[in-house]
């Protein structure tokens, strides 16, 4: 009896063991689900599929590609008056613009990755088809809300929603949605996607089943840039922020294939930008003698932080480490675009070549940065100028003039009607999309886009020529700044101006009521203030709006 005693006392300090180290680790089980479900192998070499060994006779139509930051920063391009500290110099990045047209005001059609990346693969609002919020694990959404812990404003998490969410595998863009490879494979086209997809992991939704001949990249919503331990890496992690936590806990060092010899999951190669440039690179000369569309979406700057030892050792001016590695980062985004101009020139494809650069949305305030954003106020997750603004970068020799710009506003949506207007495509009835190249050779000078919806739960946002609404629900907030006075809106005018607000109100509603719900409820509302980023104190006077997600 003794004995048994014994033992039974050992199995309950065990069991209470594994249950405290449960509930103190618990959120690392998406990584660990994932890595049996679908273990990472060692490096291969891609094989991309061969182009013709000539040029074909005739004229050819304009290669397409389109080049996607993640959550960069709007002052994080140098040619917008800034650099990360005053000190980071884009200079590959800032040719697409001084060579091409810039647009001035160009915007995200969300201010977060999933539904951001939908618009931009449709040419819809992506509420249009209920793709209302980004894609994430529910453990993601339990852990940020578990973690956001503050005396002023509490993140709220949806329990009595959770049995409507259905498998994170699916929360995507629906097979039923056109998207642009669609459209431009039909135009003979060879269609590639390289880098983050965050549009759905099922077959169904996959780059392979939504246009793409070949895809190289990864699925979810983030990566690891190298393996935390590399030798050749440094890492800024940001304790103060639960979702950094979430992240380093569950993402691995791993690409998805997808081409004709097979899918697979393996380790890339070096540096995950480095490597998805040099494979960018390698698309151009393999399809040198077709047109092609790539669509390449970098990691950068997306967390968690991590930078080379290189790149990192050549920014010693900035002394603080996070903006040291994001800043890192960014010189290594400058450097893959660099890469893939120069693969364009080697291979006599620059002149016919249509560029795009963009970010998805603003940057982020988790990232403790403050001036990421800077002339804008506001961060990814809200509606605000700084969520929202993106570098639009279009460079096209052939086609378009150099060094102009228009004024905008433009929006992602916008992207799949040029590209699929340039291709000689059919006009696509059910876009929300703008055909630009009117407007970016000069041709038109009116406004692309005289009216823009933005819609994340019950946070709506709608800009009317220079007028801009934004209405909350949590806070109970109205926002009215006239943009062409007040651009960093710093003047909120809803109460001089009740009327107006009642006007465009009414236009928020008549959007609205022809949308249909989101495919998946948000799980999560969290708190994000407008002027300041998470590692900031809080106090009473801060305004901020509530993320749903």
């Amino acid at each position: 009896m003794k004995r048994l005693a014994i033992i039974g006392g050992i199995l309950a300090v065990v069991a209470i063991g594994g249950f405290l180290l449960f509930q103190q680790y618990w959120y690392y089980l998406p990584g660990i689900v994932g890595d049996i479900k679908r273990p990472v192998a060692a490096n291969r070499d891609v094989v991309w599929s061969q182009g013709p060994t000539e040029t074909p006779a005739g004229q050819r139509p304009p290669n397409v590609i389109v080049i996607i930051a993640d959550d960069l920063g709007y002052n994080d391009i140098s040619l917008n008056g800034g650099g990360v500290a005053g000190v980071v110099q884009t200079p590959n990045i800032d040719a697409l613009g001084r060579d091409g047209v810039v647009v001035d005001e160009g915007y995200a059609s969300n201010a977060t990755c999933s539904p951001s990346r939908a618009a931009i693969m449709t040419g819809r609002y992506p509420t249009r088809f209920g793709f209302e919020f980004t894609s994430a694990p529910t453990e993601f959404a339990r852990y940020i809300a578990r973690s956001s812990h503050n005396d002023f404003r509490q993140a709220i998490f949806h329990e009595e929603r959770v049995a409507d969410v259905p498998p994170r595998e699916t929360l995507g863009l629906p097979p039923s949605e056109i998207t642009m490879a669609e459209v431009l494979r039909q135009q003979g086209y060879h269609t590639v996607m390289i880098g983050k997809w965050h549009l759905g992991e099922v077959e169904s939704m996959r780059p392979a089943a939504q246009g793409f001949d070949e895809s190289l990249g990864v699925m979810q919503g983030a990566t690891m840039s190298l393996p935390a331990n590399d030798p050749d890496v440094v890492n800024a992690r940001l304790d103060f922020d639960p979702i950094d936590r979430f992240l380093w806990a569950n993402l691995r060092y791993a690409v998805d294939w997808h081409g004709a010899d097979g899918e697979a999951r393996f380790a890339p190669r070096g540096y995950i930008n480095d490597y998805y440039s040099e494979e960018a690179a390698n698309v151009i000369s393999a399809n040198r003698n077709r047109p092609f569309f790539l669509y390449l979406s970098y990691a950068a700057v997306h967390t968690p932080l991590q930078a080379t030892r290189e790149d990192y050792d050549a920014l010693s001016a900035i002394p603080d480490h996070t903006q040291r590695v994001y800043g890192a980062m960014v010189r290594s985004l400058d450097r893959g675009v660099g890469r893939v101009m120069q693969a364009l020139r080697d291979n006599g494809l620059d002149d016919n070549t249509i560029v795009i650069f963009v970010s998805d949305n603003g940057g982020a305030w988790y990232t403790g940065l403050a001036d990421i954003n800077a002339p804008f106020r506001g961060w990814k997750s809200t509606f605000f100028e700084g969520g929202i603004r993106t570098p639009y970068f279009v460079r096209w020799p052939a086609g378009l003039p150099r060094g102009t710009h228009i004024p905008g506003p433009a929006t992602h949506m916008d992207i799949f009607a040029t590209v699929a207007a340039a291709a000689g495509a059919p006009e696509q009835p059910q876009i929300d999309g703008v055909n630009l190249l009117p407007y970016l050779r000069g041709e038109n000078h009116g406004v692309p886009n005289q009216r823009i919806f933005w819609r994340s739960g019950p946070y709506r946002v709608v800009r009317d020529g220079e007028w801009k609404l934004q209405v909350s629900e949590t806070p109970n907030r109205t926002w009215l700044f006239n943009l062409h006075d007040d651009p960093t809106e710093q003047h909120d005018l809803s109460a001089q101006e009740p009327e107006r607000v009642a006007a465009m109100r009414a236009m928020i509603e008549a959007q609205n009521a022809n949308l249909p719900p989101p495919l998946w409820p948000a799980l999560i509302e969290g708190p994000v203030r407008i002027d300041v980023p998470l590692n900031a104190p809080w106090t009473e006077d801060q305004e901020y709006i509530y993320w749903s997600n």
